[in-house]
C-alpha cells in the first residue's frame, strides 16, 4: 500500500509545487504524483508546468518517493518516443522510483498545442495501446524499426534508460479503456468521488482485460486519486474546493471544450457543486472510513488530492490528524484481503 500526494500542477507554480511535494516526501508520502497539462482548468491564476522537466528536478530534490505522472498524453503532441526517451532518463537518474501513468488525453491540452482535431475516443484508445507497445521497444531493444497504424520509427534508439523498464499505469474511466489497462498496464489509474459501482465494473474490466491476455490481475497496482478537502475549520474546507469547480462538471459539459477562458467560465457558473467530487470534513475519523471504502474495493496506491490554496496547511493537518489511522486502516484491509474476507 502506497499513499501518495497529487502535485496540482493546474493551480501551482513549478518552484512552488516542487516546494510541497518535497514536504509531502519529508512529512511521510510515498509517491508525487503531477498532472501533465499543456493548459490548466482556470486563465486566470492556472499554471501548466510541463511534468517532465519537473519531474527532473523533483527527481533531484527528493531521496524516496515514487514519481509519477498522473497522467500524460503519450499519443498527440507528444510523440511516444520521445516519450521513451525522457522516462528512459528519469529511471535512469531514479532507478525504481519512477511510474509512467498515461492517458488518452483531453482535448484542452492536445488541440490548442498543435491545432489538430482532437480524435474520437476508439482512435485514442488504439493509439494508446501503439505508443504503449512502442515505448516498451524502444526500452527494450536497439534499432527499432517500428511501422504502426499512427506511429514510425527507424533504427531508433534510447541509450540511457533504466535496467528495468518503467512501469505503465494507465487511466481509465470506462469499461473499454479498464479492460486495455488489464491487457497491456502495469497499474491502473482512475479519480474518486464517483458512484461505487463504476469502481468495482472498471475493476472488473481490469481483471478481464488481464485475464483475457493471460496475466495476473492480482499483479497489477490499482491506484486512485482521492479528492479530498479536510481542513479542522469545515467552512475552509468547503471553501477550498471552489478552486476545483470544473472537476465537477459533467462529461458532456466538459468534452470538447479546449479554451481554459470557457472552462474557468463553465466552473464558476457551477461553484455551488464544486464539493461534490471531494471527501470534505473537519472530521479524521470520517475520513478515513470514507477512504477506507477504496481500500475495501481493492486499491493498492491512494494518491491525495487537496484542493486548498495552502497546501502547507493541508499536508500538516492531514499527516498530523489522518494519516496515521489511515495507514492503520489500510493494513486492515490487507489482512482481510489475505483471508478473502471483507474488511
Amino acid at each position: 500500500m502506497r499513499i501518495g500526494y497529487k502535485a496540482s500542477a493546474e493551480q501551482f507554480g513549478a518552484r512552488e509545487l516542487l516546494e510541497f511535494s518535497v514536504e509531502a516526501e519529508h512529512r511521510g508520502l510515498d509517491m508525487i504524483a503531477v498532472s501533465d497539462h499543456f493548459q490548466p482548468w482556470r486563465h486566470h491564476g492556472g499554471h501548466a508546468p510541463n511534468a517532465l522537466t519537473w519531474l527532473g528536478a523533483l527527481g533531484g530534490a527528493t531521496r524516496h518517493a515514487v514519481l509519477a505522472t498522473s497522467v500524460l498524453t503519450p499519443t498527440l503532441r507528444y510523440h511516444p518516443s520521445i516519450v521513451a526517451q525522457a522516462f528512459g532518463t528519469l529511471g535512469a537518474l531514479n532507478p525504481g522510483r519512477v511510474v509512467l501513468g498515461i492517458g488518452s488525453g483531453e482535448a484542452m491540452n492536445e488541440t490548442p498545442a498543435t491545432g489538430a482535431e482532437f480524435p474520437g475516443p476508439k482512435e485514442r484508445r488504439l493509439r494508446l495501446a501503439e505508443s504503449i507497445t512502442l515505448m516498451r521497444r524502444l526500452w527494450t531493444e536497439e534499432r527499432v524499426d517500428f511501422e504502426g497504424t499512427y506511429y514510425r520509427t527507424e533504427k531508433a534508439t534510447v541509450y540511457d534508460r533504466p535496467d528495468q523498464p518503467v512501469p505503465i499505469y494507465v487511466a481509465a474511466s470506462g469499461p473499454l479503456a479498464a479492460k486495455l489497462a488489464g491487457r497491456v498496464g502495469d497499474g491502473f489509474i482512475c479519480t474518486s468521488g464517483k458512484d461505487p459501482e463504476l469502481y468495482r465494473t472498471l475493476l472488473a474490466n481490469v481483471a478481464e482485460g488481464a485475464t483475457a491476455a493471460g496475466r495476473d490481475p492480482g499483479a497489477l497496482r490499482r491506484m486512485i486519486e482521492i479528492k479530498v478537502s479536510y481542513d479542522r475549520d469545515i467552512e475552509q474546507a468547503r471553501t477550498n474546493c471552489h478552486w476545483w469547480a470544473a472537476l465537477a462538471l459533467t462529461s458532456e459539459q466538459k468534452t470538447g471544450v479546449e479554451d481554459p477562458l470557457e472552462m474557468e467560465r463553465l466552473a464558476d457558473a457551477n461553484v455551488d457543486r464544486a464539493h461534490t467530487r471531494f471527501i470534505v470534513s473537519d472530521d479524521p475519523g470520517d475520513v478515513i472510513e470514507r477512504i477506507g471504502s477504496y481500500l475495501d474495493l481493492g486499491f493498492t496506491d491512494l494518491v491525495l488530492h487537496g484542493p486548498g490554496g495552502d497546501q502547507h496547511r493541508f499536508l500538516e493537518q492531514f499527516t498530523a490528524d489522518v494519516l496515521p489511522g489511515l495507514r492503520a486502516r489500510a493494513a486492515l484491509a490487507r489482512a482481510a484481503a489475505a483471508v478473502g474476507s471483507p474488511a
